[in-house]
């Protein structure tokens, strides 16, 4: 207990000091700073701030790296909130009181909360004397907020109104006249009704908070050292090496393939990070399943013998009458129902831990399990997350004869998809309240009973494994805990800024599992500053980058060889190889036609970009044009690509996206998601789809590609088809950038670069389509070195020695290269 104490008390002052300097900046001075930060970012060089280095000498190194470079992070998220299409109005509050505690005000204010109300604990607010307007005076009386409690109409807040924090030291506290101002005016309006000041919802620093506080627990972590030098200096495993029974590692040896088998073996070593890197394809989410089988049912080598495990020291053997005695006073519900269990989730773990065998023997005391491992299973994303959740309740994992069972698992956080919501935090208490309810002993359980924090405590503490995202373990619910966990799972975990990966670590565990992928998606980081300085580094790449050994996947069982060749050579140094039959399993009947084939990039050179009026995104109408017309034909004459599970439309941008959706409602009468997946890159990491038809959009001779040049947005882009990717672009515009030029000189290697002129109907006649049927694999090629055409088709040519380009894909945030991309960003739960 003093444990969690100390915990609880460092928290504060990591929240205290995050107030202090915070809640004492100038809003307005914020939106100028950021207004010239986007005109130029300038040349990497600003005060105070480090860039990210591979290695750290000490904490005071790290801290004084990372600190700033997040508080950057925090002023771009401010000013962002502001800009957000949908943004909260004011609303006039009277002051009900305030007291004062730790040099904080702490006022109470009423408020009229319309329905569905969104201010909670941890939004950032603006209190001012008056409204803020467009065009109008800027009022001298003004200061940031947090939101600290709601409930109905009342809400308290926490304020830093003592002078601004100068730089991040807390030491430094310059007075303020705004503030002051502030103050005066709190005190004067407590209990006047007639009498307030304004509201405004910024937007909210919940994730950002807890990033912090992750960031400030470096020095209490057991593993700080090889966090600061990305160097294991433990002693070789030996002895301290787990082992796993012989039926259990059969199963993994026969269901996983060498380099998937070289990750598992590198879990049961027990070093304290394993970093496994997961290409395209290549099993992540199955290697992860396996590793959760040998974690759960590894014991320590000392324990285990030539002939298999040693004999531990145990009591008197009991006849079996007697263990049903003992079960039955150890686990209670074994003789009755338990309450959990009267109402049995659909497609989730029934509430009891699952038998082997034997109904009568829960999980917890099975066979040879005298160590009961507790794992955290955490992503970025809730998407990633269910994604996880959905595989192991589908298939579970193996125990230690081999046999196939549901763990007790729970998923923790905010919006959980439909199909683990079984297994979801809030739905796991209405049961054990409604059964609780329910129940003729109610005066027993009594108030503590019924209390949601308990009854969420007590399903915490039962769960062998918990699923969250990295920035919900770090709410309250997790720092309540009696015991932390001996192993942590990060999914996606190059898709995390470093501060946020150090999340979870802080509930404590014994060995932490890094998994994947540092040439696809980064991190989203808001901050144009904060990303020229590397905080967008995850601390997978930078370990990597340290020479931290990584195992890789290498064996890819989703693309079409055609569509793997060029990922693998462009960013996995050739190691990709195609499991087997990987090629007869993505042949499909369009390949018949070049343009439909495994890959294929058509060049629409006549394409014009364009923004939207007032957004920072980008659109090409032609290339829309283009991709309905592709769309339709392919779905006429292949009826079975009609559908959202087989086919998507990927986009860099937003409004392109959006746009897609219009159209797609305007020229098919029907909603898109019905026939069609459009998505933005970002919201395709993951997933695949038989077809994926890209739309790169930028289109210009004098500006840049913007964020679609990130080769690693790229390499998500061109790897979501099974069967066929399809890339939508202007050649001369892509081949600025070095990744998508080589991609453009690939494709025109393998003949499958096409020019598209207009009217873009003639590409797609019939006529067109005959000349472009590939007959046999041996195709005479024309003298340029491309593909042999009908010279009577003129709307389309093979490129031959025009120029290459380079495409890439992006993500729907701003890409800092000054041509007013920005699409938004999102925020965790």
């Amino acid at each position: 207990m003093a444990i969690v104490d100390k915990k609880s008390l460092e928290e504060e002052a990591c929240i205290l000091r995050f107030c202090k300097i915070v809640l004492g900046w100038d809003y307005v001075q914020l939106l100028k700073e950021s207004k010239k930060n986007s005109r130029n970012i300038g040349d990497g060089s600003a005060p105070g701030l480090r860039k990210v280095k591979d290695t750290y000498t000490d904490i005071d190194d790290y801290l004084a790296t990372f600190e700033p470079l997040l508080f950057e992070e925090v002023k771009a998220q401010i000013v962002q909130g502001r800009d957000e299409e949908e943004v909260s109005e004011w609303k006039f509050a009277i002051v009900r009181e305030c007291s004062e505690t730790d040099g904080f005000s702490i006022p109470v204010v009423g408020y009229k909360a319309e329905e569905g109300e969104s201010i909670s604990q941890n939004d950032l607010l603006l209190l001012s004397k008056t409204k803020f307007q467009e065009g109008t005076r800027l009022p001298t009386t003004y200061a940031f907020a947090l939101a600290e409690h709601r409930q109905g109409d009342l809400l308290r807040v926490r304020m830093w109104l003592d002078g601004e924090v100068k730089g991040i030291n807390t030491d430094e506290v310059v007075s303020c006249p705004r503030l002051l101002s502030m103050h005066s005016l709190i005190g004067n309006l407590i209990n006047d009704p007639n009498r307030g000041l304004y509201i405004l919802k910024i937007c909210s620093l919940s994730t950002i908070v807890r990033e912090y506080i992750g960031l400030q627990s470096i020095g209490s972590l057991p593993f700080k050292d090889l966090i600061l030098t990305a160097t294991d200096s433990s002693p070789s495993p030996g002895e301290q090496s787990w082992k796993i029974p012989r039926p259990l590692m059969e199963f993994i040896e026969t269901n996983h393939n060498e380099s998937q088998l070289a990750a598992i073996h590198a879990s049961l070593s027990r070093k304290a990070f394993v970093l496994i890197q997961g290409p395209p394809g290549t099993g992540k989410t199955q290697t992860i399943l396996g590793l959760l089988s040998a974690i759960l049912h590894a014991t320590p080598a000392r324990v285990h013998s030539r002939g298999g495990l040693s004999e531990i020291k145990r009591g008197p053997y009991l006849p079996l009458q007697e263990k049903y005695v003992m079960w039955g006073q150890a686990s209670p519900w074994l003789t009755g129902i338990n309450p959990r269990d009267e109402i049995v989730p659909k497609d989730g773990d029934d509430g009891v831990f699952p038998t082997t065998g034997n109904e009568l023997k829960p999980e917890i005391v099975t066979s040879s399990r005298k160590y009961r491992v507790r794992v955290l299973v955490c992503a970025p994303s809730n998407s990633a997350l269910d994604e996880i959740v959905l595989r192991l309740l589908n298939t579970g994992v193996r125990d230690e004869n081999d046999h196939a069972y549901n763990p007790k698992i729970v998923r923790i956080g905010l919006k959980p998809h439909h199909s683990v919501r079984a297994v979801s935090m809030d739905y796991l208490v209405e049961q054990k309240l409604s059964s609780m309810n329910s129940t003729s002993d109610k005066q027993k359980h009594g108030a503590a009973g019924r209390d949601r924090d308990s009854v969420r405590s007590s399903i915490l503490s039962e769960a062998a494994i918990v699923f969250s995202t990295l920035s919900f373990s770090g709410s309250s619910l997790f720092s309540k805990l009696n015991s932390g966990f001996d192993v942590v799972i990060i999914d996606e975990a190059a898709q995390a800024v470093e501060p946020a990966t150090l999340v979870p670590l802080a509930n404590g565990c014994k060995q932490v599992f890094l998994v994947g992928d540092p040439v696809q998606l980064p991190a989203t980081v808001i901050s144009p500053i904060a990303e020229k300085f590397g905080y967008g580094m995850s601390l997978f790449k930078r370990f990597q980058r340290a020479g931290y050994p990584v195992q890789m996947l290498k064996t890819q069982y989703r693309m079409h060889p055609e569509i793997r060749s060029f990922p693998s050579k462009e960013f996995y140094d050739e190691a990709l190889e195609d499991g087997p039959d990987v090629k007869d399993q993505t042949v499909r009947l369009w390949h018949d036609y070049r343009c439909f084939g495994p890959f294929c990039f058509f060049d629409i050179h006549e394409g014009k970009e364009s923004q939207p009026s007032g957004s920072g995104s980008w659109v090409n109408v032609d290339e829309v044009e283009f991709v309905l017309l592709m769309y339709h034909k392919l779905v006429t004459r292949y009826p079975e690509l009609k559908s959202s599970s087989r086919l998507a439309i990927i986009s860099p941008y937003r409004h392109q996206v959006k746009l897609f959706r219009e159209r797609f409602q305007d020229t098919f009468g029907v909603e898109s998601d019905k026939v069609v997946d459009i998505n933005t890159v970002d919201g395709f990491q993951g997933r695949e789809k038989d077809v994926a038809i890209f739309s790169c959009v930028r289109a210009s001779k004098d500006k840049g590609i913007g964020f679609v040049a990130d080769f690693r947005r790229m390499n998500v882009g061109i790897t979501r088809a099974r069967a066929s990717v399809l890339v939508v672009g202007s050649a001369s515009t892509l081949k600025k950038d070095e990744h998508w030029n080589n991609l453009l000189e690939s494709a025109e290697k393998r003949n499958c670069l096409l020019k598209v002129s207009k009217p873009y109907t003639a590409f797609f006649s019939d006529e067109n389509l005959k000349s472009m049927v590939a007959k046999d694999q041996s195709m005479p090629e024309d003298a340029e070195g491309g593909m042999a055409v009908d010279n009577n088709a003129p709307i389309y040519s093979n490129l031959g020695d025009a120029e290459q380009g380079q495409a890439a894909d992006e993500n729907e945030y701003g890409d800092g290269d000054g041509d007013g991309d920005d699409d938004g960003g999102y925020g965790e739960d």
